[in-house]
């Protein structure tokens, strides 16, 4: 309780897929500073680390377009022939001023 979640949120003329925003004091709610939470979402078409290199730029400009204090990059796998073993990991990329979350699902 006490945030809230926007999806398709405008950044100038692009969209992010989500944003969180947590408001940092009670008292001043959501009329005070604000945490903000990037999360891109990508389904995997073609090679891995193309999507990543091209997620992890368009990730971070998005966290600089809402001045967010983190920003996660979530890339589906949905090859059926992939076992789950494989599609869950983990991993942090820098970029710019930027750790970038990426999980794989």
């Amino acid at each position: 309780g006490g945030g809230r979640i926007s999806r398709e949120y405008a950044l100038g003329r692009r969209w992010t897929d989500l944003i969180i925003e947590w408001p940092v004091s009670e008292s001043d709610g959501f009329y005070g500073e604000l945490q903000r939470i990037v999360i891109e979402l990508k389904i995997l078409r073609g090679d891995l680390n193309t999507v990543i290199l091209k997620g992890v730029e368009q990730t971070a400009a998005y966290a600089d377009g809402c001045g967010a204090t983190e920003a996660h990059l979530v890339i589906f796998n949905r090859d059926p022939e992939v076992s789950w073993d494989e599609r869950l990991w983990h991993q942090q990329q820098l970029h710019g001023r930027y750790t970038i979350d990426i999980w794989g699902c």
